[in-house]
């Protein structure tokens, strides 16, 4: 009877295994897109906070050139009238507005430079940027319904997987099937593994001899102490033939006496 039971839980095994793997697949399909959506999103959200800047630059350089032809207009206004000042002092203080007015308009010439080449660059960025904002909406389309095909694929083998996992839990013990699911996520897909040589296969931790003992008698489910998995006894190949052997031979002394 217990041979049935082992035989089935490593049957269920592989079942639950395929099973645990596809919904976590199947989970992590909207995760990675999600991924690639917050991407762009940001990658959207720089380029429109460049695109403000670049209205900003190209405000504030118009602002320049105003600036500028007023400076321009006050210099050329105070050159005039250098042909009407009458004593030094009149001299030295339109010459230091002109000064003024001149440097003034030099820093502007130079703001307005350095603007032009910011929205230069900048525009180039944006391009740039814009270019490849369509791209990556194109590829998550792609993305999109490449994934949503992934995901019907799985869904579909999923089901086929529960429908056999219900044919084989009838008979098993409610509480060891709950362990046994438990164990099987948490330790790789192996839920049941087989002792050899007084050792668990699944953890190859040595065992103790009388707990060996009960697991070969095989008259109950007995999970291992280190690592939780369910146990049970396979017979070595080799060690069956050894025997076999042996017992020909004896077999055939007794024929012989």
């Amino acid at each position: 009877m217990m041979h049935e039971v082992f035989d089935k839980l490593r049957t269920l095994q592989d079942i639950l295994s395929r099973k645990f793997e596809l919904e976590n697949e199947i989970h992590e399909i909207p995760r990675t897109l999600t991924t690639k959506k917050e991407l762009l999103t940001r990658l959207k959200k720089t380029y429109i906070e460049k695109n403000n800047l670049l209205e900003e630059l190209k405000h504030l350089t118009k602002t320049f050139r105003q600036d500028l032809v007023e400076v321009e207009k006050t210099r050329e206004k105070y050159e005039k009238q250098m042909d009407l000042i009458k004593t030094q002092r009149e001299y030295e203080a339109l010459d230091k507005e002109i000064k003024n007015a001149t440097e003034r308009e030099q820093k502007l010439r130079n703001g307005i430079l350095q603007k032009d080449k910011d929205i230069e660059e900048l525009i180039y960025t944006i391009e740039k940027e814009e270019n490849m904002i369509k791209q990556q909406e194109i590829e998550l389309k792609e993305e999109e319904k490449r994934h949503n095909e992934e995901s019907k694929e799985k869904q579909t083998l999923l089901d086929q997987l529960k429908k056999e996992e219900k044919v084989i839990i009838p008979g098993l013990n409610e509480e060891i099937l709950f362990k046994f699911e438990r164990i099987i996520k948490s330790k790789s897909g192996l839920g049941i593994v087989p002792v050899k040589e007084q050792t668990c296969t699944g953890c190859y931790m040595i065992l103790p001899s009388q707990f060996v003992n009960e697991v070969h008698g095989g008259e109950d489910i007995l999970f291992c102490p280190y690592c939780s998995r369910i146990l049970f006894f396979q017979e070595d190949e080799d060690e069956s033939i050894f025997f076999q052997e042996d017992d020909a031979g004896s077999l055939a002394d007794l024929e012989e006496s």
